[in-house]
């Protein structure tokens, strides 16, 4: 008989089809929040609010510094809710997306125009902590709801379909309605702001109902040993435990991947409307286009990457994706520096070539660091995936904004003047160098990283047997090439894993 309700042991609750779209659908919030944000923020708050980039990059990098000191926290409480009441009857995890729906239409207020800068500070730090709280717990559920390979991996999958799906909204949006109100009208990104806090509710309360987490006994069972943490004894543990996740090798390198495929598509979308409008000679609308399509190409480059990450190995697929990424920049650029122009159907090349590298860069590392606790759980004994959700986060957030402040003082570095409507030839140059030297950079380090990646479907059961081993048996032998893929995987020699190591230490209570 299938069993029903908030909690399931892994494994043993059957993952329908509407549990995967359920999943999946709430990256709505994670990458459409984040496609619209990335895309448009910058311009809205330069052309329609009056600010300089400047401040408009501080704008960011203060809301991403907050989240990023947040996003730890939201992961250790998130891991030990289980203890309270609420965690007990709604989920450790689930709680709290059930607790963001009535919030989330904060996500609109960003985008009313003509406030002043604290108001644009206010709501956008609002919605980053928001965000947080809803995505970190969330980011854990593939791991709770399945646990083998392949079951990961779709989950992994159509989240990400889902979030290049509300990409493509995201890039055409603006552009249908432009059309209705104007080129000029800043309503614009308020009814997109609508749209989507909309959407983003709507999906949370799929999610909730839709899901489940491994029941409280299970969760205390890898647990044993630790008592019930008093809040100073959390607050004591916590960056210790947190940071103590980069110590597992495949995850350092995990992260080393996911900077490389995120930061430099950060970088792009930072530069690339500015681009349009001033070097293409473009349009907010013409930018849209450009967006949208190539969102639509990373849609198909996911359903691409999905069946090549499995096939060849997620470092292989990462490289390809990468060097199409890298194409397209290279061939954008060219093509400007030779006098292509907004509305030239040649830019329709690199737009593709980026769009099929971004997609599957997009997919990768999501699809791999559903993984990242099960390595982890061969060198503590426990589950964490609350704390690799919340470091993904941090670090994420720190480079993120670092990239975008980058990005915004180069720019005004380089001459660029908020609100005009033509650029000096001094700040168009500027653009092109951002665009370029700092995509190729990031994604050059990622490919590098990525040679030491060696976490594949066939070593990733290697992986999974040997943890069932050490649960039956730690004691009983193993064969040297077991003992030589989860060395590298985890970093740790063999006769340390199992929590036999300082790492399995880090964070623990002792019972009372």
């Amino acid at each position: 008989m299938a069993i029903t309700g908030a909690f399931a042991p892994t494994g043993t609750r059957p993952v329908r089809w509407y549990n995967y779209a359920a999943y999946g659908s709430m990256d709505v919030l994670g990458a459409g929040s984040m496609a619209v944000i990335s895309g448009w923020v910058l311009i809205f708050y330069t052309t329609f609010c009056g600010l300089e980039a400047w401040q408009a990059g501080l704008i960011f990098t203060v809301a991403r510094v907050l989240d990023a000191i947040a996003s730890p926290v939201i992961g250790h409480i998130s891991d030990n809710m289980g203890y309270t009441a609420l965690g007990q009857k709604f989920g450790r995890r689930r709680f709290f997306i059930l607790a963001a729906i009535p919030l989330l239409p904060i996500f609109a207020a960003m985008w009313v125009a003509g406030q002043t800068f604290w108001y644009y500070l206010v709501t956008y730090v609002c919605f980053e902590l928001l965000y947080a709280m809803v995505i970190i717990p969330y980011e854990t559920l593939a791991a709770e709801m399945g646990k083998d390979y392949r079951t990961k991996a779709k989950f992994a999958g159509i989240r990400i379909l889902f979030a290049q799906a509300s990409a493509i909204i995201a890039g055409f949006g603006p552009k249908m309605l432009i059309e209705w109100l104007g080129e000029d009208s800043a309503d614009t990104f308020l009814y997109m702001g609508i749209l989507f806090s909309a959407l983003f509710m709507i999906t949370a309360a799929c999610l909730f109902l839709l899901s489940w987490e491994r029941p409280p006994s299970e969760v205390a069972a890898l647990r044993s040993g630790e008592a019930k943490p008093s809040v100073a004894a959390a607050i004591k543990a916590l960056y210790r435990n947190l940071f103590s996740t980069l110590r597992i090798r495949a995850f350092r390198l995990h992260l080393g991947m996911y900077l490389g495929g995120y930061i430099s598509q950060d970088v792009f979308n930072a530069a690339f409307t500015f681009f349009v409008v001033f070097a293409l000679a473009g349009s907010i609308s013409v930018a849209s286009s450009l967006l949208g399509t190539m969102y639509i190409v990373q849609f198909v480059a996911v359903m691409l990457a999905i069946n090549l990450a499995l096939r060849i190995g997620p470092a292989f697929a990462y490289r390809l994706a990468a060097a199409s990424f890298a194409i397209g920049v290279i061939v954008l650029l060219v093509m400007w520096n030779a006098g292509v122009r907004s509305g030239d159907a040649l830019l329709w090349v690199p737009i593709a070539f980026a769009g099929l590298g971004r997609g599957a860069l997009n997919f990768i590392p999501w699809a791999t660091y559903n993984y990242m606790a099960d390595v982890d759980e061969i060198v503590t004994g426990r589950r964490r995936e609350g704390a690799f959700a919340g470091v993904m986060t941090f670090v994420r957030k720190l480079t993120q904004s670092a990239a975008v402040q980058g990005v915004t003082a180069i720019m005004s570095l380089g001459g660029f003047v908020a609100g005009a409507k033509q650029q000096s030839p001094e700040a168009i140059t500027t653009l092109a160098l951002v665009l370029g030297v700092g995509t190729i950079g990031m994604l050059i380090f990622g490919v590098i990283v990525s040679f030491k990646f060696k976490l594949d479907p066939r070593t990733h059961g290697v992986l999974m047997d040997e943890i069932d081993r050490f649960k039956s048996d730690p004691d009983a032998p193993t064969t040297p090439e077991t003992k030589a893929i989860v060395e590298d995987l985890s970093g740790w020699r063999h006769e340390q894993l199992w929590g036999r190591n300082p790492v399995a230490q880090v964070g623990m209570t002792q019972p009372h």
